[in-house]
């Protein structure tokens, strides 16, 4: 006999209001997007008249679990970046010079001394004394180097040491260039991650493109040059010791120093020790505060490492200057009056409250490890992105009626069921795309309308089969029963190919694609839902109402 057990019917009732509780923030968008954030306002210590009468906007008790819209819908920004990973060949080169300086200076008797060479970014020359002592002098530095830590470049060295005459040549190793490479951009795209977070965005896409580019989209931003703001700027930090101060930026810094301009001092130039005492990545918290004077300014707080270096160097130093410099300029260089000994201090630059904010962001985000090209930039205005969403709802809603009106024209009353069935699965679509916190966009809207079709899809081969059964059986509950049953083996069949499909172009894809994909594959469950267990629960609760004797299909 055509039943359902009492318990799935309930089950399946309580699938249907709980995709429609998800769904019903979406209805009041504004309003609830406005509690979210006051919400999270309050989370983080911040409350005020404003934010408590926000976060009253909508009730605690019901789901406040949006759809976010995607960079098409919103507007925002979009860039195209691409890492200059050779600037870390360079770094990786000073770094190494004080570990080459040492280890050479202690064979002082069979090498002489040891002066560092000009030479090309990614280069770290070494010139010693005693030229008979070359052969002892690439033995040394050989010593230094470590194994490549990749699958790909596993058993080879890190650094390829080699002489001509008395001056050695220290440079990476293909295979060390390769996996800097891959480490460089893994490195930039959580920075870049974390500092568009810091900036209180919604749903930022930012993925990997290719070998060294990354793809970032933001909705919301307000311009292409916004974001560049947030994210352009390395914010490599470093204490550098000064060596000297000049007007002249033709001044030569000489070997193992450089020449930075002053932000703060115009025309003025510091020659620096290239060897930085502490850099940024010991720096573990940094706040916006005040000097003083009252005056805008940056706190820091280093690691223990960090610390003691800095608490050694300026008691080493005391009555000397020192130069803070963020991406090779020079923002502050006070004279050391006092051994700074815990691992804490304070930047100063006539900064605004705003530049010290950023500042702050900045180098609590990290220091990206190289530089940004920008290859395309995009801002999507808001109207643009309005009229994306006004074409979108006409063609769902075109789509929708159009539909519609083929199911109850062709089916009549059980037509009717599947609208309502279809009513629901779209309802639940949205449900569930608030619940994951998905992004919606153009390419997501078109799966949804491509669902609309495939969720009557199904019930189409349910009513074509009953009408096939009410021929060769007696009595209408019989044959709606077998035309569930035997219709099942091939909407499994036709929904499974599909959600195949969408979860390979989920994997492979990325950006519109993923949107097309991640609609259409929940679109694929919930018709799939809505076509073998609502509408049979409608039929099967309209047939014990009205017993009918024949059926109009």
């Amino acid at each position: 006999m055509l039943h359902i057990a009492r318990y799935k019917q309930v089950l399946i009732l309580l699938a249907c209001l709980a995709g429609v509780l998800f769904t019903l923030p979406n209805f009041f968008y504004s309003r609830v997007e406005r509690h979210n954030d006051a919400i999270t306002a309050q989370e983080a210590g911040r409350t005020d008249a404003e934010i408590e009468a926000d976060a009253a906007l909508w009730p605690s008790f019901l789901p406040s679990a949006l759809v976010n819209l995607g960079l098409d819908l919103r507007g925002g920004a979009h860039l195209l970046a691409e890492v200059k990973v050779a600037d870390v060949y360079a770094t990786t080169m000073d770094a190494m010079w004080p570990e080459v300086r040492d280890v050479l200076a202690a064979e002082r008797d069979a090498i002489g001394f040891v002066t560092r060479e000009e030479a090309e970014p990614g280069l770290l020359k070494v010139r010693i004394s005693k030229a008979d002592g070359v052969e002892r002098a690439l033995e040394v530095v050989r010593g230094l180097a470590q194994p490549v830590v990749t699958l790909t470049g596993a058993g080879q060295s890190n650094i390829v040491v080699s002489a001509e005459g008395p001056v050695l040549t220290v440079q990476l190793s293909d295979a060390e260039k390769q996996a800097s490479d891959d480490r460089t951009v893994k490195q930039a795209l959580e920075i870049i991650r974390r500092r568009i977070d810091a900036a209180g965005t919604r749903e930022p896409a930012i993925q990997r493109v290719g070998d060294s580019r990354i793809l970032i989209q933001v909705p919301g931003a307000k311009s292409a040059q916004e974001l560049k703001g947030w994210i352009g700027t390395t914010a490599q930090l470093g204490f550098h010791g000064v060596v000297g101060r000049t007007t002249n930026a033709s001044t030569e810094p000489g070997a193992g120093n450089f020449l930075a301009a002053s932000v703060n001092e115009e025309g003025v130039y510091y020659v620096l020790e290239r060897t930085s005492v502490v850099t940024g990545e010991e720096l573990v918290d940094a706040q916006p505060s005040f000097d003083q004077n009252g005056q805008p300014a940056v706190s820091f707080r280093f690691n223990p490492a960090g610390a003691r270096k800095f608490g050694v160097y300026t008691s080493e130093n005391i009555g000397a200057p020192f130069a803070i410099v963020l991406d090779d300029e020079v923002i502050s260089a006070p004279t050391i009056q006092t051994a700074i000994t815990g691992g804490s201090g304070i930047i100063t630059g006539n900064f605004t409250i705003e530049e010290s904010t950023n500042l702050a962001v900045l180098l609590r985000a990290g220091a990206l490890p190289a530089g940004l090209d920008f290859l395309e930039e995009r801002t999507i205005g808001p109207e643009l992105g309005a009229d994306s969403i006004r074409a979108g709802q006409m063609a769902a809603l075109v789509g929708f009626i159009a539909v519609m009106a083929f199911m109850a024209l062709t089916y009549g009353w059980f037509g009717w069921i599947a609208n309502l069935a279809l009513i629901l699965n779209m309802t639940m679509i949205m449900g569930a795309l608030s619940l994951l916190g998905a992004t919606l966009t153009l390419p997501g809207i078109a799966g949804i309308v491509l669902t609309m079709g495939m969720a009557v899809d199904a019930n189409v081969l349910v009513f074509e089969r009953v009408r096939e059964e009410m021929k060769v059986v007696k009595g209408p509950a019989r044959a709606i029963e077998l035309g569930y049953d035997r219709a099942m083996s091939a909407i499994v069949d036709a929904n499974l190919t599909t959600i195949i499909t969408a979860a390979i172009l989920w994997f492979v894809g990325s950006g519109p694609v993923r949107g097309f994909a991640t609609t259409l594959g929940i679109g694929i469950v919930t018709s799939v839902f809505t076509a073998i267990f609502v509408t049979r629960l409608f039929i099967v609760w309209w047939f014990q109402r009205r017993r009918p004797k024949t059926l109009e299909i």
